[in-house]
């Protein structure tokens, strides 16, 4: 039996599309991970990857080897962390991916405090506003909004429903007179959020009652951080659409004033979901400092 680095290689070559993402990834040179791949494919007299300047994509033996590969890497990845627990310490990497929102407000505020009670325990987090296949990209845990999450998925919640506020600064309003009804937005300049999903600005949404409306806003700026289109508002460059608890401080301070309060939507809270197949104690532990009611 050979050893079974080269096919953790392939799997996250073939899963990055990417030799060079692949390589950053697990932390080596882009012609030792080549290497590798060629090794393993003069192991097996296969070939694995058709390769072009642009991309990597697997052949027909390639992909047959990766579906056999993937799952099992991430089974073993399991069975090796509760191993390590047998000597008493929970240990094992956690990674994570969520919204930078939910990061910088939720993920980063309760596990810094945690980090120190278990030193053994790594975490990587991921800030990214699309929607991941956590087990696909093999994450352990997955933060978005709502619960509705994929068949065999566990889901927890983190967080309570959020509000989404329309805010401007004092100086904004002093040049404009603020709108009346979601419609009257077309007449201001709004900043932006743009979606790494196919990249599409995203759509400001407003509910009165049972009236739902969407707005397809336009403006100068665009961003793809909430952080910025605050600091945009703040700076007075027009009228962003935001959660509550990003801009709180800032209203209650006088530096964003809100508007069409009467509009306002709601969401389902934050929800953290996870593979039952990789429930590690590592993991679980993870689960815990971030469910709703420890903070509560």
């Amino acid at each position: 039996m050979g050893r079974f680095d080269d096919l953790a290689a392939f799997a996250a070559v073939v899963r990055e599309g990417s030799f060079t993402r692949a390589a950053a990834k697990l932390g080596v040179t882009q012609s030792a991970l080549s290497q590798t791949v060629r090794t393993l494919e003069k192991r097996l007299d296969l070939k694995l990857l058709n390769r072009t300047t642009r991309s990597v994509a697997p052949t027909e033996a390639g992909e047959t080897l990766y579906r056999t590969v993937e799952p099992r890497l991430g089974d073993i990845e399991a069975e090796l962390a509760t191993l390590g627990e047998m000597r008493g310490k929970p240990v094992g990497t956690v990674r994570i991916t969520a919204t930078e929102h939910a990061v910088r407000t939720l993920v980063w505020p309760r596990l810094l405090p945690w980090l120190a009670k278990y030193p053994e325990i790594k975490l990587e987090i991921s800030s990214d506003n699309r929607f991941a296949d956590i087990v696909g990209e093999r994450f352990d845990i997955g933060i978005r909004l709502g619960d509705d999450v994929a068949k065999n998925m566990i889901a927890v919640r983190v967080a309570p429903d959020m509000r989404i506020v329309v805010v401007g600064s004092p100086a904004y309003f002093a040049r404009h007179p603020q709108p009346s009804t979601p419609q009257d937005l077309g007449e201001h300049d709004c900043i932006g959020l743009r979606l790494p999903t196919y990249g599409g600005l995203l759509p400001w949404e407003f509910r009165q009652g049972k009236r739902a409306v969407n707005v397809h806003v336009k403006g100068r700026l665009v961003f793809n951080q909430n952080q910025l289109v605050v600091e945009a508002a703040l700076a007075g460059h027009g009228l962003a659409w935001l959660p509550q608890d990003l801009v709180d401080e800032h209203i209650e301070a006088g530096r964003l004033v809100t508007t069409l309060n009467r509009w306002t939507i709601t969401y389902p809270g934050y929800h953290l979901y996870y593979a039952t197949r990789r429930a590690s104690q590592a993991l679980m532990l993870v689960v815990e400092a971030l469910r709703l009611e420890k903070t509560q």
